[in-house]
């Protein structure tokens, strides 16, 4: 049986967790690396983090070139580790996120993955763009890392085209935010 996670906006008490998973990040060898962490990689402190994500979160505060969006941590219900980070972009009118980033970017921590927590985390953030009104969800990725397209599969991603970037392919996936499921 998997463990429950549940998408929670970070807080002061998820420091050491967030930063262990940060840590994780760092000395793994992962192709995306901070994929969804809202620049979690260039901050020096979780401080800094923090206050990073209430300016990206607010239109108003936004910095130019970025769009406002809501980062969350999935929280292992179990034991209270951060077992991943998954950012919600409010809106994808940007030349980057239009055509290959898509509303939504996660990263599951190097030592959890493999144990079913992605898709609990996309089904979760695709029900909170629902209750932002949106009606639909663009999630992209690579067309050889099978684990993301399996878990947007499984959320009901459905297949829309190829697209090239930077001589590197990336899949485009839309999930409508009423289909997904109640619970994976």
């Amino acid at each position: 049986m998997m463990d429950e996670i549940l998408l929670l906006r970070p807080g002061p008490e998820h420091e050491k967790e967030v930063w262990a998973l940060r840590r994780e990040i760092l000395e793994s060898c992962d192709h995306d690396r901070f994929a969804g962490c809202a620049g979690l990689e260039e901050c020096e402190t979780y401080q800094d983090w923090l206050q990073r994500l209430r300016l990206w979160s607010d239109p108003a505060t936004v910095p130019e070139g970025r769009v406002d969006a809501s980062v969350y941590i999935a929280v292992r219900l179990t034991d209270d580790t951060v077992v991943g980070i998954i950012d919600l972009r409010h809106h994808i009118d940007h030349p980057i996120l239009g055509v290959w980033g898509g509303h939504i970017g996660y990263s599951i921590r190097p030592s959890e993955r493999g144990k079913g927590y992605a898709p609990q985390m996309l089904a979760q953030c695709v029900r909170k763009a629902g209750e932002r009104g949106m009606e639909r969800v663009l999630v992209t990725c690579s067309p050889w890392n099978i684990a993301s397209e399996k878990t947007i599969q499984k959320c009901g991603g459905v297949f829309e085209k190829d697209v090239t970037v930077d001589g590197e392919a990336i899949r485009r996936y839309w999930i409508k935010t009423e289909k997904n499921p109640e619970r994976l």
